[in-house]
C-alpha cells in the first residue's frame, strides 16, 4: 500500500504542476482553456484519493517519519476546498451590482463571461502550483523524493 500512496504522491503532483503551467499559461496569453479544467479536475481527484490512502495507511499503522508530512500531505485537500470556494464567488466580483446580466447586448455577456472564466482560472491555477509545492514538500519530508 506505501507504493500505491507514493505513485498516486507522484500522479498529484504531475497533474497539479501540469494544471497550474497550463492554467498560467492560457490566463497570460487572455484564452480560456477547456483542457484547463479537465487537468484540473484530474488533479483534484488525485488529492481525494492520496489523502484517503494516507489516512488508510495510518489506520493499518503506517506512520510517517517526519510528522510535518501530515500537515503537507492533508494541505492539499484543504486549499482545493478554499479555492473552490473562492472560484464560487468569481462571478459576483465580475458582475456589477444591480446589472441583469440577461438584459446586456451579447457583447458584453459575453466580455463579462471570458472575465469571470479568467478570473476562476487563476484561483484555481495559483491553488494547483500550491497544491503541487504542498505534494513536493511531503515528499521530501517522507524522505521518498531525496
Amino acid at each position: 500500500m506505501p507504493e500505491v500512496h507514493l505513485a498516486v504522491g507522484v500522479a498529484l503532483l504531475t497533474l497539479n504542476l501540469t494544471a497550474g503551467v497550463w492554467g498560467a499559461v492560457a490566463w497570460l496569453t487572455d484564452r480560456a482553456s477547456l483542457v484547463f479544467w479537465y487537468v484540473l479536475r484530474a488533479a483534484q481527484a488525485s488529492v481525494i484519493v492520496q489523502v484517503l490512502l494516507g489516512l488508510l495507511l495510518l489506520l493499518f499503522g503506517h506512520e510517517a517519519d517526519d510528522p510535518l508530512h501530515y500537515m503537507y500531505g492533508s494541505a492539499p485537500l484543504l486549499v482545493s476546498l478554499f479555492a473552490e470556494g473562492m472560484r464560487a464567488g468569481a462571478a459576483e466580483r465580475e458582475l456589477p451590482a444591480g446589472v441583469d446580466f440577461k438584459a446586456l447586448a451579447a457583447t458584453e455577456q459575453r466580455a463579462i463571461a471570458l472575465r469571470i472564466v479568467r478570473r476562476e482560472m487563476g484561483i484555481m491555477t495559483i491553488a494547483a502550483l500550491l497544491i503541487a509545492a504542498l505534494a513536493f514538500r511531503a515528499a521530501q519530508v517522507s524522505g521518498k523524493l531525496f
